[in-house]
């Protein structure tokens, strides 16, 4: 049974009372023991600012050798602070507050202990909710250090059976929880680069003559890595650096966090993911590069506080022609180990001539954050293109070419060109407007309106919108899927040609493969209105196939279930028997939902059980349970 320590209550009222800033940002080594056998070798199979799509991973991933039931124990005395039962995310989840001001996190657990899986069980049947999130009052489910809360399982958004552990400080900040001094897992192993980018950061940048994100391979040298030759850089550039670390013991491609760079000169400046907000967990997206890179530069947009020192030029190389730079970069994991990188910066003068390979059939238009690349054929019509901003032209000469093609560079915070007469051909841009980061705004044409908020972008956007398809299978190409959104937009489509069924259909989003995910939408007339977090190709479909429900197993003891649907996706399903509501576990990467009664009792009588798909298709099962 769950009891109440007066010691512990009264340190609970001490440190509620009492904020406690040394322990916000901190970590005690040997406060928090291992919640995984303690006291034994553990192996792991993610680690804390690893890179995972679209976030840090801000925890460990506890190995259990592909079984699930590995008891997993409180880390420090204290309380229950949240408790979860969801079949997504962090699937059942256990939050312990404790004196420290610190909380512990207990992700993708098969079952609570008996006492307080009884608990959270009276919690649901009287909330009558599948999944459900409690926080039980301060102090009302005490628990000890070494204390069994809990059997490791594989629910939510969990590829395999593992403990998502986290440590967060006062202010809900995710911790590096190696820091305290787990001897359980062992790490001599320094980190492994595997690529490093250098990138242009304004439009007279250059990078080996050309406006171009260079992607280079390091070679091994001794114990450190090393570029053979020297990059020729022009303006303002940046370095990114894409690498993992190994754990003893496990193949697994882990994070660090640290990075420290260094010139003739000495230390320029350090980069430690020491600390993760979850309010700005999308600016992850900012910071790196497609998931891959880190960013070893400034970014005024960037809400994470990485950098030391903190100065708006930290991280930006420039040279002066035929200066040399000897830069070395320092990969340090979370024991210390170091790996180190050579590379040299060499300063070169802007070239307008500059061979960049074969000419494209067509424009080769690419972005980089306000600035627009347009590769084009050499033609004997002339090189002086003509940028149309409004009732303005602009002529503009080549950045560089060579005799099979010409680039040109464009500063779209000069204006968005209309078209641009590139001598052989026009070009007609697909840039909807300009968005400003940190603003309300709203771009309107007579197919689509676009609204942000003032937390929908990570940075200021140039949104580009192409329509395509037919009146009755019309598509939205909005953004480049390598674009990312902090918090969603809301779009409004006009496809007035489309006649299907309305109420069944909605947005989806195409992948590259053809397969579709659930957007949603309310329709307004001949327009549709969604939200959406993430670019790429929208299309309309409808669904108009009710969910499927399949008996696995069926009696007194429990019913079990397959529940899939076709399109849209599953959104509630619901069961009752004789009338009463009866709780369904579900897990929805093997598509099953399970009943659990209230007391254990057996199940008798008439049964229900109704799913309900994102379209509003409803499904039913009825049968008798003896």
């Amino acid at each position: 049974m769950w009891r109440l320590n007066k010691g512990l209550v009264f340190v609970f009222l001490l440190f509620t009372g009492v904020k406690n800033d040394l322990y916000s940002q901190s970590i005690q080594k040997g406060y928090f023991q291992s919640p995984v056998k303690p006291g034994v070798r553990n192996f792991l199979s993610g680690n804390f600012s690893e890179l995972r799509p679209n976030h840090f991973h801000t925890g460990l991933d506890y190995k259990f050798g592909g079984v699930e039931g590995e008891p997993i124990y409180a880390a420090a005395e204290g309380w229950i602070h949240r408790i979860k039962i969801s079949s997504f995310g962090y699937g059942n989840v256990i939050y312990l507050k404790h004196p420290s001001g610190h909380i512990t996190l207990y992700g993708h657990l098969r079952n609570f202990n008996p006492s307080l899986h009884a608990w959270i069980k009276t919690k649901v049947y009287a909330a009558k909710q599948q999944e459900l999130e409690v926080a039980p009052q301060p102090g009302e489910l005490m628990v000890k250090k070494g204390q069994l809360i809990a059997y490791g399982g594989n629910t939510g958004s969990s590829g395999g059976p593992h403990l998502h552990f986290e440590i967060r400080d006062s202010l809900d900040r995710a911790l590096d929880p190696l820091l305290a001094g787990y001897s359980e897992i062992l790490d001599k192993i320094p980190p492994t680069p595997q690529k490093i980018a250098i990138v242009p950061l304004e439009i007279d940048s250059r990078v080996n003559g050309k406006f171009q994100r260079l992607e280079l391979t390091p070679t091994l040298s001794g114990t450190g890595y090393n570029l053979a030759e020297p990059i020729q850089i022009s303006g303002k550039v940046g370095i990114e650096i894409q690498g993992y670390d190994k754990l003893d013991g496990a193949e697994n491609q882990n994070g660090f966090p640290k990075f420290e760079v260094y010139d003739e000169s000495g230390l320029l400046y350090k980069l430690t993911v020491d600390k993760v907000d979850f309010n700005f967990s999308r600016h992850f997206l900012l910071h790196t590069h497609q998931n891959r890179f880190s960013k070893l530069y400034h970014q005024p947009d960037l809400k994470f506080d990485f950098f030391q020192p903190k100065t708006p030029e930290i991280g930006v190389f420039q040279l002066e022609t035929g200066i040399k730079k000897k830069i070395q970069i320092k990969l340090i994991d979370a024991y210390n180990n170091t790996r180190n990188i050579q590379l040299t910066l060499l300063g070169a003068d802007l070239d307008s001539t500059k061979s960049d390979g074969s000419a494209p059939p067509s424009p080769q238009v690419s972005y980089f954050k306000n600035i627009m690349k347009i590769k084009v054929a050499q033609t004997t019509k002339g090189g002086l293109a003509k940028f149309i901003v409004g009732t303005t032209s602009y002529e503009l000469m080549p950045a560089y070419q060579d005799a099979a093609s010409r680039t040109y560079l464009w500063d779209l915070r000069f204006g968005i060109p209309s078209k641009i007469d590139l001598c052989s051909e026009i070009y007609v841009p697909d840039i909807l407007g300009h968005f400003p980061v940190g603003k309300e705004h709203l771009h309107a044409t007579p197919r689509l309106q676009v609204r942000t908020e003032s937390n929908s972008l990570l940075e200021d956007l140039y949104l580009r919108a192409v329509h395509s398809g037919t009146a009755s299978a019309p598509t939205l190409e909005l953004g480049d899927p390598l674009q990312y959104l902090w918090n969603p937009i809301e779009a409004t489509w006009e496809v007035s040609g489309y006649a299907g069924n309305k109420s069944k259909t909605h947005v989806y989003q195409r992948a590259a493969n053809g397969s579709r995910s659930f957007v949603g939408g309310e329709w307004k007339g001949n327009q549709i209105q969604f939200k959406t977090r993430n670019f790429g190709s929208f299309v309309l479909a409808e669904d108009i196939t009710n969910p499927s429900i399949t008996p696995i197993r069926v009696n007194s003891q429990g019913m079990r279930f397959t529940i899939k649907d076709n399109l849209s996706g599953i959104k509630s399903f619901e069961a009752w028997v004789n009338g009463e509501w009866v709780w369904m576990r579900y897990e929805h990467k093997q598509a099953v939902i399970w009943s659990e009664s209230s007391q254990n009792q057996p199940l008798k009588g008439n049964a229900v059980v109704r799913v309900t798909d994102m379209a509003g298709n409803v499904a039913e099962w009825k049968g008798i349970l003896n």
